[in-house]
């Protein structure tokens, strides 16, 4: 059985239920209409008997998906719309409902995952990465917060390495993601077909464990001396000092963080220290839910965008343009109640 409209390819074979993100052109990158569609599927097939195990995976070769449509952000953001806000809401919800999902959920992150593809993967029960692999939380680079559940990830990884990887906005590989708590096993990317085929008769976690192999080294795990030590510091103008002074790898991580939105590395920063509080990724979600909407009505949002994926001169001109202009004021405004707008995925998880 099939049934799709060109974006989501939605499918069932004996006992799977197989979700296809199909706009290969741009590296898969989600509409709400494809939000919808895959909330929709997961809805009825957590209820059909018939269906055991669930996957998701891109079509092409360039990988799973690179996030959100940045270009209908940036409209959006420049217009006063709802859109996003829409957008962001269906989103999280269905984020929330991965998480969560009563049977096997495989990701096969092969390729590139970004930004929202991490939130259609990285919540799953298994979470499969491949040689191909490049998982990245790019926000801050366009004057926005790590979201999508990403934050609730990132406070969990080891260490500080959830800091550094958020600030930077570095790319995991197989065996950094495998570390960082972002993926459970290693497939070569040449047995995901087979691996695809068997999923439909037999369990989800034997068959994965049949064709995972050893994964790569973990580059991260060489640089833990100094990233635990500089990224455990209380504000993003210390950690930087610290970096500045260590080994090489630490100066260039440094040079990372230094063309990235000052509010947005602040606002990050406390982001992630809160969702180690909060714990449970449905209250971090809703965190995330009023981070995104300030964003959204910031002036680094837009303009990060502009420089990046509108005009692409690679220049943002951020406001404020330095860390130190940057307030605790400006940064609470991030943390306000949304009042009635509230996405309320604590309050609703708690009731049941």
């Amino acid at each position: 059985m099939s049934g799709s409209d060109d974006a989501v390819l939605l499918r069932t074979r004996g006992g799977l239920g197989h979700i296809t993100l199909n706009r290969p052109r741009a590296i898969n990158a989600l509409t709400h209409d494809m939000v919808r569609r895959i909330d929709a599927a997961l809805a009825g097939w957590a209820a059909d008997d018939a269906i055991s195990t669930v996957l998701i995976d891109g079509a092409g070769d360039r990988g799973l998906c690179a996030g959100g449509d940045i270009r209908s952000i940036y409209d959006d953001a420049r217009t006063g719309g709802t859109a996003s806000a829409d957008f962001w809401r269906d989103e999280y919800l269905l984020n929330a409902r991965i998480a969560r999902f009563p049977k096997p959920y495989v990701a096969l992150m092969d390729g590139m995952v970004m930004g929202g593809g991490v939130g259609v993967s990285a919540h799953g029960g298994l979470r499969v990465v491949t040689e191909r692999t490049a998982i990245a939380m790019p926000e801050t680079g366009i004057g926005f917060v790590p979201d999508v559940g990403g934050t609730h990830l990132l406070a969990a990884a080891p260490g500080e390495l959830g800091v550094h990887l958020a600030l930077t906005t570095a790319r995991m590989g197989a065996g950094d993601a495998l570390l960082c708590g972002f993926a459970d096993r290693f497939v070569p990317s040449e047995r995901l077909a087979d691996l695809t085929e068997d999923l439909a008769s037999g369990p989800a976690e034997e068959v994965v464990s049949r064709y995972a192999a050893e994964a790569p080294a973990a580059e991260l795990a060489r640089h833990r001396d100094w990233i635990d030590s500089a990224y455990a510091a209380g504000t993003v103008e210390e950690i930087l000092a610290r970096l500045r002074g260590g080994p090489e790898a630490a100066r260039k991580a440094a040079e990372m963080i230094e063309g990235k939105s000052p509010t947005a590395l602040k606002v990050t920063l406390r982001a992630l220290r809160r969702a180690r509080e909060l714990g449970r990724l449905e209250p971090v979600l809703d965190q995330e839910y009023r981070v995104s909407l300030a964003a959204l009505a910031s002036h680094d949002l837009v303009e990060g965008i502009r420089a990046q994926v509108i005009d692409k001169d690679r220049s943002p001109r951020w406001s404020p343009p330095a860390l130190d202009a940057v307030t605790d004021t400006d940064v609470d405004r991030y943390f306000a109640s949304l009042g009635d707008r509230e996405l309320g995925l604590a309050s609703a998880q708690g009731a049941r």
